[in-house]
């Protein structure tokens, strides 16, 4: 199992809003990220993302990808994003599960450029519910596993930040 880290958080206040970059945020459980768009919204409470697919996106593309550009809170490096629905992804303390694939939208030829939303096909990140919320910042481990390692996973981040 590889553990990342986050490296970009995102959240606007409404749709088509452009994105802010934020430090930190505060993720409510079963709710979503407070202050963002979909926060009380029943399935699409965070959106995650990957750098390096965001990177390879970008070569594919011609040029770099931005990571609010892409419309997703939370970009990662250091672990891939799962993508199927279910898997669990520990964000520090926060525990959040898969609910589908984050399918790149037409609308992104328009605001990146033409080609976008092909460069971004199969590396568009994941859709998540928060299943327990807390507090978020750049640098907050993260780490994929299977729900049987959730805790002692939980156990290992907070020792390693003491």
């Amino acid at each position: 199992m590889s553990i990342g880290v986050i490296t970009h958080l995102h959240i606007a206040k409404a749709t088509r809003l452009p994105m802010r970059a934020v430090d930190a945020a505060e993720i409510q459980t079963a709710r979503g990220i407070i202050g963002d768009r979909y926060h009380g919204s029943r399935h699409r409470q965070v959106s995650i993302q990957s750098l390096q697919d965001l990177q390879d996106a970008g070569r594919q593309f011609g040029a770099p990808i931005a990571p609010w550009l892409t419309r997703r809170n939370i970009t990662v490096s250091g672990t891939a994003v799962p993508r199927t629905p279910g898997a669990i992804i520990v964000v520090g303390d926060i525990l959040l599960e898969v609910v589908r694939v984050a399918a790149p939208c037409k609308l992104l030829d328009d605001v990146i450029g033409a080609g976008a939303q092909e460069a971004l096909r199969h590396r568009g990140g994941s859709i998540c519910r928060v299943i327990d919320g807390g507090p978020v910042e750049i640098g907050t481990p993260v780490a994929v596993c299977t729900e049987q390692a959730v805790r002692p996973l939980r156990f290992v981040t907070r020792m390693a930040d003491a």
